[in-house]
């Protein structure tokens, strides 16, 4: 990978670790499913004029289909699930479980694409899931006495992050040589139809304040229009499993944003966590290799 991706990786990265602490700030008051809405219909308003600039406009109807199921499977779906789990869990616990997306984006390439895997790639996803379960375990904690909702919001972050494992696939399937900025847009288009007759359905009597719409702003504008803009044109250079490799980084962010604006402490834990994060990422993206590990798994 070169320079100038690793820079965009870590970018990425820095963004959608903010996006759990935004829908924690958001999703009491808008609900997850106003939320996940105003989230991709914001971004869809931000994308579509810079799209139709660029004269671009007629690739969303050429691929409509590829990213309608990618706009269910990367945003409508897992946006309000993980909406729906900052209802009742910690960021940092959603963080955890996202970061098990390379595993899932990894197993669906093997069994749908054929993609395989070596030893050193496995040992590295390996690794790195460990750093993140050891960067952010003390953080991981439920609310008293949310057992059972608990329960439901970690099946749901589960599920967003096998979808997200599909979607990386599906794209590279189906939307391959379509450009990133249309790939991201139609995505967000689509999120947006799927999603609007839900979320009036389940709109909120009372009108959020200011903390829960720039929230949701920052959510629109930064974490998804932005990010999957850049998500889409990384995953155009290197590949989806290296793409989806963000997610080990994610609850590193997470931490740090404590740090500076809730003024939350670095522990020694958390400094160990993040060079075993970074070990990890070295060897799932090829940066370390070793003839031990080269040879491809058999199938």
């Amino acid at each position: 990978m070169k320079p100038f991706d690793l820079g965009e990786l870590v970018l990425l990265a820095a963004l959608w670790g903010a996006s759990f602490l935004f829908m924690r700030l958001g999703a009491h008051e808008f609900g997850p499913l106003a939320l996940a809405f105003v989230r991709v219909g914001l971004a869809s308003v931000l994308l579509l004029p810079l799209l139709a600039s660029r004269g671009q406009l007629a690739e969303l109807r050429t691929h409509w289909r590829g990213l309608l199921v990618v706009g269910a499977l990367n945003s409508a779906i897992p946006f309000a699930l993980f909406s729906f789990a900052a209802l009742s869990i910690t960021a940092g616990l959603s963080s955890i479980v996202n970061a098990t997306t390379p595993l899932w984006t990894a197993v669906v390439a093997f069994a749908w694409l054929g993609q395989g895997l070596t030893r050193l790639r496995v040992l590295g996803l390996a690794i790195g899931f460990a750093g993140v379960t050891f960067l952010a375990w003390d953080k991981a904690s439920f609310k008293p006495g949310s057992d059972h909702a608990g329960l439901w919001a970690v099946l749901a972050c589960a599920v967003a992050t096998l979808c997200y494992g599909l979607a990386a696939n599906a794209t590279r399937r189906w939307l391959t040589g379509v450009p990133p900025l249309a790939v991201a847009t139609g995505s967000q288009a689509a999120a947006a139809l799927l999603l609007v007759l839900p979320a009036l359905w389940q709109w909120p009597a009372a009108l959020p304040g200011a903390v829960a719409w720039g929230s949701a702003l920052a959510l629109a504008s930064l974490c998804t229009a932005l990010a999957y803009l850049m998500y889409f044109r990384l995953m155009s250079r290197v590949g989806p499993t290296n793409a989806v490799s963000v997610t080990f980084l994610i609850p590193l962010f997470a931490i740090l944003w404590g740090w500076l604006f809730l003024r939350e402490p670095v522990t020694a834990q958390m400094l160990m966590g993040g060079a075993i994060v970074l070990v990890g990422i070295a060897l799932a993206l090829g940066l370390v290799q070793s003839g031990l590990f080269t040879r491809p798994s058999p199938r």
